[in-house]
């Protein structure tokens, strides 16, 4: 190989090595500018907005307005009277059906079908909104005792099904909502079926049902909002355990057991 031939090859070495460090370096900045967008995104999404508490805090005012508004009492006392004397079949399937979403959401993750957040994250959010939601419905029940339109007990006020139902829905919704939107929102008909027959089943009024939407959504929206700060506190807690999560079903209820393995 000749002085030239030696040197033109050196130089197309050269060439390549720095063509190779230049695509491996804009490669990283690629990447880095990525994770950045996602970081920025996530941020996003739990970020806190007021006008995410418009339409739950519409729901629930309306929904408590009925403890004293004569108007809403009396649509309250027709919707009654209508049922009563259309006496459409009753079911308990309003029993199930408030937890459909999310296990549609766990069922969709097993088969493939990603949504915003991996299965630890999403049960973390998941977990957070039921007990948000118990913590207002519970104790709103025993304060408020408003009688159930069928006399059982003064557990009417609002109604822990629909609570449970839309923020079930709404968990679906927060998931999917940015990689399909049709998806994203089927699980609010499952919803919509367990606040209707709350009041065909002669459970709760319509005010109670109404409430208990604004509050189902309300705690999921905080549960997303949450999030960041419960992730951060659990993983400096717990950075060197196991967890795992195991869902099961008990007395007519969906659940999830959270098990830190030392």
């Amino acid at each position: 190989m000749t002085s030239t031939s030696n040197k033109t090859f050196v130089l197309i070495i050269l060439i390549i090595l720095n063509s190779q460090s230049f695509l491996s370096k804009a490669a990283n900045r690629a990447a880095n500018i990525r994770q950045i967008d996602s970081l920025k995104y996530m941020n996003d999404i739990h970020k806190f907005r007021y006008n995410k508490l418009i339409l739950p805090a519409a729901l629930i005012t309306t929904g408590a307005l009925g403890l004293v508004s004569p108007a809403l009492q009396k649509m309250d006392l027709r919707t009654k009277e209508k049922i009563m004397y259309h006496q459409p079949t009753t079911t308990r399937m309003d029993d199930y059906t408030q937890y459909f979403p999310a296990v549609m959401v766990y069922g969709l993750n097993l088969a493939g079908v990603k949504g915003l957040h991996n299965l630890n994250d999403r049960s973390i959010i998941y977990i957070s909104s039921q007990l948000i939601a118990a913590g207002i419905v519970n104790p709103a029940k025993k304060w408020i005792g408003k009688e159930r339109p069928d006399g059982s007990n003064r557990k009417s006020f609002p109604s822990g099904h629909t609570a449970t139902a839309f923020s079930n829905a709404h968990f679906m919704y927060r998931e999917y909502r940015d990689y399909n939107t049709l998806l994203s929102l089927s699980g609010y008909p499952f919803a919509i079926f367990t606040g209707v027959y709350r009041t065909i089943n002669n459970k709760h009024w319509v005010t109670d049902v109404i409430a208990g939407a604004g509050i189902g959504i309300l705690s999921t929206e905080l549960a997303y909002w949450l999030y960041p700060k419960i992730s951060a506190v659990m993983n400096k807690k717990y950075d060197d355990k196991k967890r795992i999560l195991i869902p099961y079903y008990q007395s007519r209820a969906f659940g999830l057991s959270y098990i830190l393995l030392f």
